[in-house]
């Protein structure tokens, strides 16, 4: 070998392929790929994630984790009554390949033996979820009921004997031979990663397993005027520091204070839209991340102005516009939702602080 056997590294990215995020993220691993990557115990939070995409389908979605689940793994049930009430059974198989017979054939045997017993109903359907998918002829078993079940029965000695339970050997005679001959084996089927991805899509676990970004956030409403409510901690607060600032009765001011000067009129009106973009923020998380993320975010923006606000003021007018402020410039860099969350909803968290009782505008408290 000499130097002519070496070529110099001359990379020719294609036009356009690259943009400034891969500098720092690199190039994207499209999702299916992602999937591979993940751990047996990590397909399954994922397919628990997936099924909540379903909730249409179901009263609740369960997953049994550990051993001794008696072939459950993920379960949608169709009523409150869980079982009772029809369920469906998602089992989670995370191989290096696609699925086989022979990787699932005791699964079928507990399905039927745990059914035969007792121990559940039999399920509506019930669903193999394997990142790498079934294989060829697994997937033309389940498309073949009465081939599926004359195959089990020929595999019973090898794969289910031994292996449905480590307490008993089971074997197939009697009511349980005749029990399996009558077993509706056309509930078995498989679901397609790929459309599992396109349904995890819409769950609030989404962005953060599988990155991209939050989508955009709509606009937030801010109800009329009219609607203007007193059951609201931080609308009575408000008009206690409005009431101090020109000189009123604190201890009950009403919403006539709000007619008599036009300043505190504006400042409530600025304040009320605050909340309502924090509202949105609020109602926007459920859709797009886990539960506890906005919560978190609140417990920064208190821990962020909560001295500022304890602090002694001249007066109430004071307090709130100090702590407003200091809300303004509450760095969220670590959160999920900094990338959507203004300032304004950073203040109008504070006023959601206020109605939970952590903080108050206000010397007179309810």
């Amino acid at each position: 070998m000499n130097e002519d056997d070496f070529k110099e590294l001359s990379p020719n990215p294609q036009k356009g392929l690259y943009s400034s995020a891969h500098l720092i993220s690199g190039i994207p691993i499209p999702k299916t790929q992602r999937v591979q990557l993940f751990g047996a115990d990590e397909w399954e939070e994922f397919t628990e994630e997936w099924a909540s995409s379903l909730k249409s389908s179901y009263h609740c979605v369960k997953r049994f984790a550990g051993a001794g689940d008696k072939g459950q793994d993920v379960v949608g049930f169709i009523s409150s009554n869980q079982f009772s009430g029809g369920w469906d059974n998602y089992q989670c198989k995370f191989y290096d390949k696609p699925l086989t017979p022979s990787d699932i054939w005791v699964e079928f045997g507990k399905i039927v033996y745990f059914t035969y017993c007792g121990e559940y109903p039999p399920p509506r359907k019930y669903y193999f979820v394997a990142p790498k998918q079934i294989g060829t002829k697994l997937g033309n078993l389940l498309a073949n009921a009465h081939k599926l079940k004359e195959e089990l029965k020929q595999n019973w000695v090898k794969y289910c004997e031994d292996g449905i339970t480590s307490t008993a050997k089971i074997n197939l005679e009697g009511d349980l031979l005749a029990y399996l001959e009558s077993f509706d084996f056309t509930i078995f089927d498989s679901i397609s990663l790929v459309r599992m991805i396109e349904q995890h899509a819409s769950t609030p676990f989404h962005s953060v397993r599988f990155g991209g970004g939050l989508g955009i956030r709509p606009e937030p409403e801010i109800p009329p005027e009219d609607t203007v409510s007193l059951d609201h901690r931080y609308v009575r607060q408000l008009l206690s520091v409005y009431a101090q600032y020109v000189g009123e009765d604190q201890q009950s001011p009403d919403l006539s204070l709000l007619d008599k000067d036009d300043g505190i009129r504006s400042n409530f009106q600025r304040q009320r839209e605050r909340f309502y973009h924090a509202e949105s923020l609020r109602n926007f998380s459920r859709d797009t991340v886990p539960p506890g993320v906005f919560e978190a975010l609140q417990n920064d923006i208190f821990d962020g102005v909560v001295d500022v606000c304890e602090s002694k003021h001249d007066c109430c007018m004071d307090r709130l516009n100090g702590t407003m402020s200091q809300a303004a410039n509450v760095a969220i860099d670590a959160n999920p939702l900094a990338s959507v969350t203004r300032p304004r909803d950073k203040q109008g968290m504070c006023h959601q602080l206020v109605n939970d009782s952590r903080l108050s505008w206000s010397d007179h408290d309810e």
